[in-house]
């Protein structure tokens, strides 16, 4: 009786699921406590919502699919063999230098600057340049403003950065810490936390809410210095041939949900940020908040980076980003 029940109940739920539901695959850089896994998963949540169960998103963290090799994943959907991305500007640097433009060191001074680029011509400007790469961007997310930690003493002025052994994320970041007298070592994140804990490296920078507290960077790292020196947005994409074979409705579809995604996404990461410091604060570590001072010989000792990447990336677009950062 029991058996004849529990099929009648699974013919009923495959009676209400469409015959030709589409999975798709998501990858993202970091573990599955953070606010890049909460959106991921929001999204997934509202496609299949969306599109009356069509689509099904499939979450894959700490860049599986490209076999933990973060700066890999975007190459891989602007080629097809994954679907949809969320990853950060910055890790796409390699593939299209113009991304770091976000990240050039001290261009932002809180939200409402960073808000007018992703929402304005210079977003639109990236959007185009990552379509040439094979990549629709649908929504942007936010990574946030990258903070210092270390485990041997309080960072307060550029002289404390020397000799440091610094984690870093890509290309840009190894210059400026070149610039600030640490030593760069460019690791992908999965390999980070063990890192630290091993003194391999002895600090790191990333946002409090997207990655510091989530992935529980405070259980090895004693300092933090909030320097805001670098912010570094997510984007969702999805690969162009993807986007291009889908009907308009469909196209709304996705968006919708990309767009609802991220806004939520963004949003607790702004969260988690505010409270975040406190936290830390609990958790054993060690705040140096910066003065205005302090701030100005940060970004006085990085400037050099600050001039070679705006080379790099084009002294327009560069233009383009300091003119809606700086808008009023």
């Amino acid at each position: 009786m029991f058996t004849r029940m529990a099929l009648g109940l699974t013919t009923a739920l495959a009676l209400c699921l469409p015959a030709s539901a589409e999975t798709l695959r998501l990858s993202h850089n970091t573990g599955d406590t953070t606010t890049w896994q909460q959106g991921a998963d929001k999204f997934a949540e509202l496609l299949a919502a969306e599109t009356g169960g069509e689509y099904e998103v499939r979450v894959f963290p700490n860049a599986q699919l490209s076999g933990g090799d973060q700066m890999k994943q975007a190459e891989m959907t602007g080629r097809g063999a994954i679907d949809l991305v969320l990853t950060s500007a910055i890790n796409v640097t390699p593939l299209a230098p113009e991304m770091a433009a976000f990240s050039l060191p001290y261009l932002y001074s809180d939200y409402d600057a960073v808000d007018r680029t992703t929402a304005g011509k210079a977003g639109d400007k990236m959007e185009e340049i990552m379509a040439g790469h094979g990549i629709h961007i649908l929504a942007w997310g936010e990574n946030g403003f990258r903070e210092v930690t270390n485990s041997k003493h309080p960072i307060t002025s550029p002289e404390d950065m020397q000799g440091l052994k610094m984690r870093v994320a890509g290309p840009m970041y190894i210059d400026v810490m070149n610039d600030l007298g640490a030593n760069p070592q460019q690791m992908q994140w999965t390999e980070t936390f063990p890192a630290l804990q091993q003194g391999v490296v002895d600090g790191q920078e990333n946002p409090i809410g997207a990655v510091i507290i989530p992935q529980r960077v405070y259980e090895v790292q004693k300092y933090i210095t909030p320097w805001h020196y670098s912010y570094d947005p997510l984007f969702l994409g999805i690969s162009k041939a993807k986007w291009d074979g889908l009907d308009d409705e469909t196209r709304a579809q996705f968006q919708k949900a990309a767009d609802e995604a991220m806004a939520y996404q963004i949003e607790i990461s702004r969260e988690a940020t505010a409270e975040g410091l406190e936290y830390l604060k609990e958790q054993g570590m060690e705040v140096y908040e910066p003065t205005p001072e302090d701030l100005a010989a940060f970004k006085e000792a990085t400037q050099p980076s600050f001039d070679k990447w705006s080379e790099e990336i084009g002294a327009d677009i560069v233009k383009l980003f300091t003119d809606e950062a700086n808008a009023q």
